[in-house]
């Protein structure tokens, strides 16, 4: 008997159920639209709507909004999908994919290909529980910009996850302050942050932020 790598169902074989397998579909050929939903929000301080906001820290020394840019550059939404759909395609026995074009037609064939084998990703593929996970985690991500929650019933965005795994790669998940909590714990990899901390968490994640900023800038300044 095994479960379901999302959501821990019990299921007779496989490793997505019926329903974690559409709403992973779904997510997918939703990413090629958030991608391109993002272009409006590189511009700090940008809103839904169109309309421009103050921008919400003095001095940024970038042009862009770091989080929109950082999705949309060449290790964002591109290299989540093309890396997930060439660790499908090389334990099916199959090519390496192409990874050539501008970024947003790369999104939409990484996508598209990963769409038409999630029958196979959820019959027969033991990762498909990660990766159907940092699908759903992405769209979330995405939609965080381009259409944010109420924070009274979701949580404030606070900024990524700073803690670091034992193999030293960095967390970098969405971190969010709910209502009445009084820490802040990462929901991908579990760290708790105290209200004693947040001065310090607040030093990191501006230290990661600005990491993030130079080296997207960067790639898309030479893309």
């Amino acid at each position: 008997m095994n479960t379901c790598g999302l959501c821990e169902r019990e299921l007779e074989d496989g490793y997505l159920c019926p329903g974690c397998a559409t709403s992973t579909t779904a997510r997918l050929q939703r990413l090629p639209d958030l991608y391109e939903a993002l272009a409006a929000f590189l511009t700090p301080g940008r809103r839904g709507g169109g309309q421009a906001a103050r921008a919400g820290r003095a001095g940024a020394s970038l042009p862009v909004a770091e989080d929109a840019l950082g999705l949309r550059g060449p290790g964002g939404m591109v290299g989540v999908l093309e890396d997930w759909r060439s660790a499908m395609q090389a334990d099916r026995g199959w090519k390496e994919p192409a990874a050539a074009g501008l970024l947003e037609q790369r999104v939409v064939r990484a996508a598209r290909g990963l769409v038409m084998n999630m029958d196979w990703i959820a019959a027969s593929w033991p990762l498909a529980g990660a990766f159907a996970e940092e699908i759903r985690d992405l769209v979330r991500d995405v939609e965080s910009i381009v259409d944010p929650p109420d924070p009274r019933e979701r949580g404030m965005r606070l900024g990524f996850c700073p803690a670091v795994y034992e193999d030293g790669a960095l967390c970098g998940s969405v971190l969010r302050l709910y209502p009445g909590e009084k820490t802040v714990t990462c929901r991908f990899c579990g760290a708790v942050y105290p209200q004693a901390t947040w001065l310090g968490l607040k030093a990191l994640m501006d230290e990661d932020a600005a990491a993030r900023a130079a080296a997207n800038w960067l790639a898309a300044a030479t893309g």
